[in-house]
């Protein structure tokens, strides 16, 4: 598996060469933000604990546009820990890539071809004691490339303006790594317990790949200023294997973000990630985070 990280930083390099040296048609920008928040306590009454939150954001962007021809690649990057009595625990982490390449057939239609990428930077546990197995204090359920995520689709797309955009694709296969055997497990009565002749994130035992060939996925995009110092960003992915539609319905991914700019050099940002995949959970899932802190913005995309 060590093979997918090096395709990955591959194919990352040759998109900032190509970026690098053809500046006439290239609009790119590039955001990022770190927060930091602590809290202490010595004898107070009302009790609490000591604790440090650190958090950091990169959002990036390049976009390719000439004649009827466009290529657009973003990258959203999130990892963020907090540590409470001397225990360090995961807040916020996410690897999450597009790129999409399209041809204007009509004046808000294009063809397109697209490559999308998920995972995780860093090892994900289970901490609540009633969910693991007793005297564990943690248990392993996620890392890099386990579970990792790469669905290709073709497909239409209908951009009416600059700011939205939707794609269908009747064609859109998907590959699920699992990298490390270590995650794999199974629910018994509420509880997590390792086992590795569990499937996991849909992967079966013995196979460190499950390919969804025959598949449709539906792109929907939209990125807006609502004011000069506020902007929306909703993204929805969702995905249908034709051959298990019937039985496991839709897979959905739907992330929004909400960004103030207070100043220069400071922003505040609320953003929440809602998933539903029977391969990961029966039951929805969503993370929700409130950050201020530092940001960092540079852009070269001309204002309309």
């Amino acid at each position: 598996m060590k093979r997918y990280p090096l395709m990955l930083t591959f194919v990352l390099a040759s998109l900032l060469l190509q970026a690098q040296t053809d500046t006439t048609y290239w609009q790119k920008s590039l955001s990022g933000g770190i927060n930091f928040n602590q809290t202490s306590f010595s004898n107070w009454s009302g009790g609490g604990i000591n604790s440090v939150a650190f958090g950091g954001i990169l959002g990036a962007r390049a976009l390719y546009t000439k004649g009827n021809v466009s290529w657009d690649n973003t990258a959203d990057l999130q990892l963020g820990y907090v540590k409470q009595g001397g225990v360090n625990r995961k807040a916020t982490d996410q690897i999450f890539l597009n790129s999409v390449l399209g041809r204007k057939i009509a004046p808000k239609w294009d063809l397109f071809a697209s490559a999308t990428f998920n995972t995780f930077f860093a090892r994900g546990y289970v901490y609540d004691a009633d969910k693991i197995p007793a005297n564990t204090g943690q248990f392993l359920i996620s890392r890099f490339l386990a579970p990792g995520q790469l669905s290709l689709a073709w497909g239409v797309a209908y951009k009416p303006n600059d700011w939205f955009s939707l794609r269908v694709s009747p064609f859109a296969p998907k590959f699920t790594f699992l990298s490390d055997e270590s995650v794999r497990h199974r629910i018994d009565n509420g509880r997590y317990v390792a086992d590795p002749r569990a499937t996991t994130f849909g992967v079966v035992a013995g196979k460190s790949v499950r390919t969804e060939w025959l598949a449709l996925q539906i792109q929907a995009a939209l990125n807006r200023n609502l004011s000069e110092n506020v902007n929306l960003k909703v993204n929805y992915l969702g995905f249908a294997n034709y051959k298990t539609i019937s039985t496991d319905g839709m897979d959905h991914r739907l992330e929004a973000v909400i960004a103030a700019k207070v100043s220069k050099y400071i922003s505040t940002t609320f953003g929440i990630i809602a998933l539903y995949d029977k391969d990961y959970s029966a039951n929805w899932q969503t993370q929700q985070a409130l950050t201020i802190g530092l940001l960092y913005n540079v852009s070269t995309f001309r204002k309309k």
